[in-house]
């Protein structure tokens, strides 16, 4: 299940990453797949992979708020 679990999280990330430019939604889909990441190598005892995911979920996240904080802003009928 752990393996499954790994798997599945890595996938979503992967696939959160490729498609990041056609939403703002999908850099928040990356960071928590990056969390999930974490959590898996945390499980698995893969602690520097574990210290990454995280810097990433967290660069992700940065990500997300610079793009809604953008889109806020355009959104008031202004070009």
């Amino acid at each position: 299940m752990l393996t499954l679990f790994g798997t599945v999280a890595v996938t979503v990330m992967f696939a959160a990453y490729t498609f990041e430019e056609r939403s703002r939604w999908t850099i928040l889909v990356f960071a928590g797949a990056c969390v999930a990441t974490a959590i898996y190598s945390a499980l698995e005892a893969i602690y520097p992979i574990m210290v990454v995911e995280a810097l990433w979920a967290g660069v992700a996240l940065k990500r997300f708020t610079v793009r809604s904080a953008a889109e806020a802003g355009t959104e008031g009928g202004e070009p």
